[in-house]
Formats: structure tokens, sequence, C-alpha cells
């Protein structure tokens, strides 16, 4: 069956039973269509895959990161023990290094999705450390260094079909990513699939896959690095909708849509958008 443009969007939007393979499948058959000369790992550059002139001023910048400093901060932060003389490496698998590529995860224990920003904060409280926020700072320095820690290594994030409740979390991130809200009635899908590669005014609009691939990010824009949830808040801003808190059930269950979607490209955090 040939996919294209709208039938796509009105495909996924619109599936009664959770299927993520199916809609993964779909996905990328559409961008395939849409942009054949992309392979899977280009995906990680976001809209620089797609527009050459903004890219070469991005291999510029990045000759000299300007993230540099918060991956070094980070790295520090990671490996100073907390007042209890434990530290982040005894609260993850492998002592936190070379993960992030399987987040978020399913976490049936406490039936929700458990993005890594909410397993950082998680430690710190279970060792009797303040929480950090979740937008930017401490936070996304930590987050750089475990970043960098999987850098290469192909997202892997699992939608456990034979439990109901992973499966709802993932039709609800699909869903929030589908609907339309704000005063210019737009959903994340209006830009980054029905139009992704135009233009909106200066800016190429880039496809969804990979948009989870190179967080915690330096943008230019802010002149400091931020996290996933604080991107996902700012979207809300500019089609001027309220937007759920960081961390919050919806943006973590959108994340965990994503991040499914984008199985297969590489992690490249942190990076620098603009």
């Amino acid at each position: 069956m040939k996919i294209i443009g709208f039938s796509l969007f009105f495909l996924i939007a619109i599936s009664v039973k959770a299927d993520p393979l199916a809609d993964q499948q779909q996905l990328r058959q559409y961008y395939k269509t849409l942009f054949p000369a992309l392979k899977p790992a280009d995906y990680a550059q976001g809209v620089y895959a797609l527009d050459p002139i903004a890219k070469q001023s991005w291999l510029a910048i990045n000759e000299f990161p300007p993230y540099e400093p918060a991956l070094e901060q980070g790295k520090i932060l990671f490996n100073t023990p907390f007042k209890n003389g434990k530290s982040y490496k005894d609260c993850f698998a492998n002592q936190g290094i070379g993960i992030a590529q399987l987040y978020p995860l399913w976490d049936s224990k406490n039936g929700e999705v458990l993005t890594l920003a909410k397993a950082v904060n998680n430690c710190r409280l279970k060792n009797n450390e303040a929480a950090l926020n979740y937008e930017k700072g401490d936070m996304a320095a930590v987050l750089a260094y475990m970043a960098y820690t999987s850098r290469g290594k192909a997202i892997d994030v699992k939608v456990p079909a034979d439990d109901g409740r992973a499966l709802a979390a993932y039709e609800q991130g699909k869903a929030y990513y589908y609907e339309r809200r704000g005063q210019l009635n737009f959903a994340c899908a209006t830009c980054h699939i029905n139009n992704a590669g135009k233009r909106l005014r200066a800016e190429v609009l880039s496809p969804l896959l990979g948009h989870t691939s190179g967080w915690p990010t330096y943008r230019l824009k802010w002149g400091e690095m931020g996290t996933l949830h604080r991107r996902f808040i700012g979207c809300h801003q500019q089609i001027r909708a309220d937007a759920p808190a960081a961390q919050s059930v919806e943006l973590r269950n959108l994340e965990y849509f994503l991040a499914f979607m984008g199985n297969g490209v590489p992690i490249t955090g942190p990076s620098t958008r603009k």
C-alpha cells in the first residue's frame, strides 16, 4: 500500500489498536519516500540533514562545541558522591555508562514511563538529595554526560507487547503528537510529518525521526543547555498553547512515542542546535 502525506497522518492518528511496530514501519516508509537520499543515521542530524547551507554553519560551530563546558560539569557531577557516600553509579545498570539509548523505559513496577531525567531525580531523592530542575542547569549537564557515554549507540526503546499499560502509555503519547492545540491549531505532526522538509518562514521543518537522539542540546537561541522537555514546552509556547509541566505524564508519554519511532537512530547528544 502506497502511503503519502495526509494518508499516513490519518492512518496513524485514527489507529484503534496499539501496534507500535506497524506505526514505526509506516512512518519510516513515508520518510523513505519523502527523503530517499537519507539513511537512518542521517536523521540524528535533525534539520541539518535537510538543509545543506545551515549544516555548513552547524559543522563549523561544532569544531569548538558550545556544550563542552556543560559536558565537563556533568562528568564531575555524575562522579561526585552524594552526602551519604553513594552516587549516580549506584542507581543505574552498568553504573550509568552507555545506557542513555535505552530510555525512556517502561517501569512495570510503577506502571509508568521512566525517562532518564526522571530516573536521575529518583536517584537523588532516594539518596536524600534535592531534585534538580528538569529543564536546564545541573540536570542538563548530568544528562549531557550520560548521553555522551552512549554516543553512536542506536536508540533501543521497548514497548512491551504483553503489558497493556505500556501500550496505553505509548498510545497516549502518539495521540498527543497528533492532537491539534493552541491558538494556531497545530499538532506536532503538522510540522514534523505533514510538512517535514518544507519551510516555515525562514526555518526548514525537521522530520520526527531522531528527535530524541541529540538531547540535551545547547541551543543558540537559549545561549545555554536545555533538555528535551524544555523544548517540548517551547513548542507549545510557539503555537500559543498551554504546556504540561516538564516530566509530566503527558510529556513522558510523548517522549516514549518519539523515542520508539526513532529506534535505530544513533545517540548524538549532547548536541548544538539553532
